[in-house]
């Protein structure tokens, strides 16, 4: 059976004039990679919202890591003043890796 450690995986849905925010964050609470992943089209609290290709004043990333406990945290206490202002979605769960050295 492969051995395998739990670390917390952080997700963030989070508009694109704030994603070079969370990398900057993100490096400072010393995560060592993370993916941005560019959506398509979503529904929440305001309803639907989908892509806007030409201007791209709509678009939205699922910012994705994968840490250590005190990372996350201190991650996540960098997003704290952005929760609100900028309607951030947060998902914080643990997960079970097999390369632990990675996280």
């Amino acid at each position: 059976m492969i051995k395998t450690t739990q670390r917390v995986r952080i997700e963030v849905l989070v508009d694109a004039p704030l994603a070079p925010r969370l990398a900057q964050i993100a490096e400072d609470a010393g995560l060592t990679g993370y993916t941005l992943i560019r959506t398509e089209r979503g529904r929440g609290r305001q309803g639907e919202w989908s892509e806007d290709l030409i201007s791209g004043a709509t678009a939205k990333y699922l910012f994705l890591a994968v840490a250590r406990d005190e990372r996350a945290d201190a991650f996540l206490a960098g997003l704290h003043p952005y929760l609100e202002s900028h309607g951030l979605v947060v998902l914080r769960s643990t997960v079970d890796v097999i390369r632990p050295e990675l996280f």
